[in-house]
């Protein structure tokens, strides 16, 4: 039975080429790269975001509500629709993200999702994992919405597993043929020199860690990449003006006015 469960705090910084490469020099020898990492090359992680027709997913996550959850289907490289993917649900209390997994055939995913057809149980599948999804998908009214995929570097702490810090550049996306195996191109969403890392563990980063972000003047921020994407949409469309943030909130919430009109307005 395939399963992969992870419960860890994340951290986001966007580090120009520059950043980068003084983060990755420290930390070689105090690392060990990814199994897909060969030779220190970038692999390619390809993802089908799921949400309601009218966005409430994205819509209730950008307004940064206490919970949040969302589905997505997440391959490694371009799959064939009888490769095995992930199917996953991810979810975010008070800062601590959770993410439970369970493989499928491409094939099998999309029947899943999209026509409701659940798939008879084989050993490569998690029982539990696959009810939650279930149950997700019947209580929302889900449909694909948006395919994202970008290049990875990935490490782990030598020793200690639970530290890891993911580098991801090239990050592209699209609204067209949101399927996996139609390739991985796509409008590039921030500019290619830009890499975004994330910083994930269980328990406090250690201390060599946090004085090489010293030393690179790195900070924390606030990036999601299904959110940032959703922003560029609806400035696209021109349902916000601009880069001016103010005009989220302000639109986020007469689009909750509108699919809540008795007041229960989503959690924000």
């Amino acid at each position: 039975m395939a399963i992969e469960v992870f419960s860890r705090y994340e951290k986001k910084y966007l580090l120009d080429e520059s950043k980068f490469k003084y983060i990755f020099e420290a930390i070689q020898g105090k690392m060990i790269a990814d199994k897909y990492n060969k030779n220190n090359k970038l692999y390619n992680i390809a993802n089908i975001y799921y949400d309601t027709p009218d966005d409430a997913l994205i819509r209730a996550s950008i307004a940064k509500p206490v919970y949040k959850e969302k589905l997505r289907l997440r391959s490694y490289g371009v799959p064939e629709l009888q490769d095995k993917v992930f199917l996953e649900i991810k979810k975010k209390f008070k800062g601590l993200v959770n993410k439970r997994r369970t493989k499928l055939v491409l094939d099998e995913a999309y029947k899943l999702t999209l026509d409701g057809v659940e798939p008879t149980l084989k050993d490569y599948m998690n029982e539990q994992v696959l009810n939650e999804i279930k149950y997700f998908l019947k209580i929302y009214n889900l449909q694909p919405k948006v395919y994202l995929a970008y290049d990875r570097m990935a490490f782990f702490e030598d020793g200690n597993s639970d530290f890891r810090i993911t580098f991801d550049t090239n990050i592209r996306s699209r609204r067209e043929d949101v399927r996996l195996e139609a390739g991985n191109h796509g409008e590039l969403l921030i500019d290619n020199n830009m890499w975004l890392m994330e910083v994930k563990s269980s328990e406090a980063v250690p201390l060599w860690f946090t004085k090489i972000l010293t030393e690179v003047e790195a900070y924390p921020t606030s990036f999601s990449k299904y959110g940032n994407e959703y922003k560029k949409y609806l400035i696209k469309n021109n349902m916000i003006k601009g880069d001016n943030n103010l005009c989220l909130p302000i639109y986020l919430r007469q689009q909750q006015v509108k699919q809540f009109p008795q007041g229960q307005l989503l959690n924000a």
